[in-house]
């Protein structure tokens, strides 16, 4: 898999920063048609993050320059235990950062859109109080709302794929043309006009530790 692409704008800076997380890429059939479909995508820079940091040391600078840039963050990856690989939690981990992204003087990502598009193996009816899984899906999607929230972005309905594992070449092939059209269309999303704004979550200074009283503690 190629690290970083750019379509249709000769690797300039783009609208949609789109991050791909799978550690397995050749296990992957679902992912790794949208994946594809995102690098000939118009206006998107995407960055396959297991190729990228294979050794999870993240470039904060260079990732939080292209958030910058984007209008849209798009999270692309399978759910693994109810929630995103690790090393695309170790990326909000470390990009994230206090002052820059929320808390006091953290407003870099305020306004900005946050896009979950991610796959599941197991049906849509597994994701069901009377199935294995036991809840329905959006009760795992809190965390991914709450993220966007806490740094003043708006969080969009996800585009979810369910039952990977055995979907059909005509089911794949639908959803990723739902998937492009998305893409190229963003923001012209009718949908997005009836989205409330970004919440603000204020997070006071004083629930923050500072750098030494961290340090003591640890």
């Amino acid at each position: 898999m190629n690290t970083t692409a750019t379509g249709g704008n000769g690797g300039g800076s783009a609208d949609i920063y789109l991050l791909a997380a799978h550690p397995h890429w050749r296990d992957s059939r679902v992912n790794r048609a949208l994946f594809d479909a995102a690098r000939s995508a118009p206006n998107v820079r995407v960055t396959d993050l297991y190729s990228t940091y294979p050794d999870y040391a993240i470039d904060i600078e260079t990732e939080q320059a292209r958030l910058a840039e984007a209008r849209m963050l798009v999270l692309l990856h399978p759910i693994q235990w109810y929630s995103m690989p690790a090393l695309q939690k170790l990326w909000i981990d470390d990009v994230f950062g206090y002052g820059w992204a929320y808390g006091p003087g953290g407003r870099a990502l305020e306004g900005k859109d946050l896009w979950l598009v991610a796959t599941t193996g197991g049906p849509e009816a597994s994701y069901h109080p009377s199935s294995y899984n036991r809840y329905f899906f959006d009760a795992f999607l809190p965390p991914y709302e709450q993220t966007a929230a806490l740094c003043g972005m708006r969080f969009l309905p996800p585009l979810m794929f369910h039952g990977a594992r055995r979907a059909s070449s005509e089911e794949l092939g639908r959803h990723v043309d739902v998937f492009s059209e998305r893409l190229a269309s963003y923001p012209n999303w009718p949908e997005l006009e009836e989205l409330a704004a970004c919440p603000a979550c204020e997070v006071p200074a004083a629930d923050r530790p500072t750098e030494v009283e961290a340090t003591e503690k640890a």
